[in-house]
C-alpha cells in the first residue's frame, strides 16, 4: 500500500488494513469470476484503488451525502470511496447479478455498512441522489439520458452543485462539446504512474448546459 500511503497520507490504520483486505479478496474473487483483467489485477492499487480514490482528491464529501455508482462492476469506484468516506451513503449497482454478488461478499466480509449493492439497471434505480459516479460506463449524452433525472436538485450535502463524476479518458472535446458547464480534472497532474497519463475526472453539475437545454 505504499502508493496509497503516498497519496492519501491521511489514511487511517484501520483503512489501510481495509485495502490489504481488499487485494486479498479481489485476487480471492478475481480467480472465481472475472472481475479484473490479470494485468489489472497486478497492480490493482494504481489501476483501481488510486483511480478510484483520485475522485476524492477534488471532490469532499458531507456525512449523509447519498452517491449512486452505476455499472460498478467490481465495485469500482464505489468500494474505495466508501472506505475513506465512512460517513457517506454509497448505492453501487450493475447489470451483471454475479458481480453484485461478489460486491456483496466484499462489502459484508470488510463491514462496509455505507453500501448497498443492488442487481439493477441504472436507469430503473427509483430514489434521488446527490452525485452519481461512474468509471467509463457511456459517453455523457448517454449518462444524462440514463440517470440524469436520479440527481436530486437540492444541494444539501456539498459545496458545489449536486451532478454527475465520470472517470474518463482520451480525447473528450466532442463528447463533452454539448455540455458547456463541464469540468474536466487532469490526474496526471495529481499522480505520476504512467497508468493516469491520458485518465480524467469529468464533473457536470446540474443544471445540464447542453445543446438540448
Amino acid at each position: 500500500m505504499n502508493k496509497l500511503i503516498h497519496y492519501f497520507p491521511e489514511l487511517t490504520s484501520s483503512q489501510i488494513s481495509q485495502f490489504e483486505t481488499l487485494v486479498e479478496l479481489y485476487n480471492y474473487w478475481n480467480s472465481k469470476i472475472n472481475l479484473i483483467s490479470r494485468k489489472d489485477i497486478n497492480e490493482i492499487e494504481v489501476r483501481h484503488f488510486l483511480h478510484s480514490l483520485s475522485i476524492a482528491k477534488f471532490f469532499s464529501f458531507k456525512p449523509k451525502t447519498n452517491i449512486l455508482d452505476i455499472g460498478t462492476g467490481g465495485g469500482f469506484p464505489g468500494i474505495p470511496l466508501a472506505v475513506i468516506f465512512p460517513e457517506v451513503n454509497f448505492h453501487l449497482t450493475d447489470s451483471i447479478g454475479k458481480k453484485i454478488k461478489v460486491v456483496n461478499e466484499i462489502k459484508n466480509n470488510l463491514g462496509l455498512k455505507n453500501v448497498y449493492a443492488e442487481h439493477i439497471r441504472s436507469e430503473n434505480v427509483k430514489n434521488s441522489y446527490d452525485f452519481i459516479v461512474n468509471r467509463a460506463v457511456t459517453n455523457m449524452s448517454n449518462l444524462v439520458s440514463l440517470i440524469g433525472d436520479k440527481i436530486s436538485n437540492i444541494n444539501n450535502h456539498g459545496s458545489i452543485n449536486n451532478g454527475i463524476i465520470s472517470l474518463k479518458g482520451g480525447d473528450l472535446e466532442n463528447e463533452l462539446n454539448p455540455f458547456k458547464n463541464s469540468k474536466i480534472y487532469q490526474l496526471n497532474e495529481l499522480f505520476d504512474e504512467p497508468f493516469f497519463e491520458t485518465k480524467k475526472i469529468v464533473y457536470l453539475p446540474i443544471p445540464y448546459m447542453g445543446k438540448d437545454n
